[in-house]
């Protein structure tokens, strides 16, 4: 059926049904209105009422009033000797040092089962190098500043001038040690010089050789200028007794254009244990059996290698004209 013949046919419904809903909105319109006017609150009267604190605080400041016993427990009325009971417990002291133990590293105790046998200084710490054997070693390793040894780390290698010994100093925590390559044993086993002249002379002579022992020397064949014969235990010993047999050489890395080129060896003579083998003084060490001296890694892993090695080849600089020197090890 169309739209219009129903809207003709039940025109009278559909007004009522119109007229229906005008009532309800407008009724509903004058109910809020005439609410708001006869029982509508002030804003301004809102505005001035005290906002809600949820703490004591705020009921505080509202007028109310809440009980505290804080005031009984600061004054304490009833011990005048204890005083106040809501005081903060003040913080513990101790006596230990919170700063490191030693502040004088030269004067710094001996570090604890810790010993040396060779110490190779240098201004470069890289090139610094110390033999030490700790607690729980078999024998000695060669260790550089920021190695571990037992429980301490190498701090620094050089020389201790008030002991009158190369050192290494290690640290441990906020402690600090030393270790030095001349005990006060060997110190006290030294010859100490008379008043006399020719003596002192002859004690400063004897302290300058340093030469080689005999069963050392025996067992070192020269067969010509740069090739020697050397018997296996000859290596045993000169690692075991480093300090004592080299005591007399001075090893310094020496650079060229910011660079090092090799090891210059000072301090040796014809009758000490590096003339024995064939060095000279002022010789540069630049390559041993294919190790680059000029790299402090390459030269720890030639030493690693030198008591197991069957043949040594070192090539050096003497005069300024490369050498081989050549040395089998029986």
């Amino acid at each position: 059926m169309p739209i219009d013949t129903l809207l003709k046919k039940y025109f009278t419904g559909v007004v009522l049904a119109l007229l229906a809903t005008a009532a309800y909105f407008q009724a509903s319109g004058s109910s809020e209105l005439l609410g708001n006017w006869l029982f509508g609150a002030d804003a301004e009267a809102l505005a001035l009422l005290p906002p809600k604190s949820p703490d004591l605080a705020g009921l505080n400041k509202a007028g109310t009033k809440v009980a505290s016993a804080d005031p009984i427990l600061h004054r304490n009325p009833f011990d005048s000797v204890t005083g106040p009971l809501d005081r903060m417990p003040e913080p513990e002291t101790t006596d230990e040092p919170s700063g490191p133990v030693n502040t004088d590293p030269l004067t710094a105790p001996p570090c604890d089962g810790v010993t040396v046998t060779i110490i190779t200084e240098s201004p470069d710490p890289l090139w610094s190098f110390a033999a030490l054997r700790g607690p729980s070693d078999s024998e000695a390793t060669v260790r550089r500043v920021g190695d571990l040894v037992a429980d301490k780390t190498v701090a620094y290698i050089g020389r201790n001038p008030v002991e009158k010994s190369p050192a290494v100093w290690m640290e441990s925590g906020s402690s600090l040690c030393q270790v030095l390559l001349f005990s006060e044993e060997e110190k006290a086993a030294r010859p100490k010089p008379t008043r006399s002249k020719s003596s002192r002379s002859k004690d400063r002579k004897s302290s300058r050789a340093n030469t080689v022992p005999k069963d050392i020397a025996d067992k070192i064949k020269k067969v010509s200028d740069n090739e020697f014969e050397v018997d296996r235990s000859v290596v045993d010993k000169v690692l075991e007794n480093q300090a004592a047999l080299m005591r007399s050489a001075r090893i310094v890395p020496e650079q060229k254009d910011g660079k090092v080129v090799g090891i210059r060896m000072f301090g040796i003579r014809k009758d000490t244990l590096l003339g024995t083998l064939g060095f000279q003084n002022g010789d540069r060490l630049e390559n041993i059996n294919g190790f680059d001296m000029t790299s402090p890694e390459k030269a720890l892993e030639a030493y690693a290698r030198l008591r197991t090695a069957g043949n040594l080849k070192v090539q050096i600089t003497r005069r300024g004209k490369p050498v081989t020197v050549d040395f089998r090890i029986k």
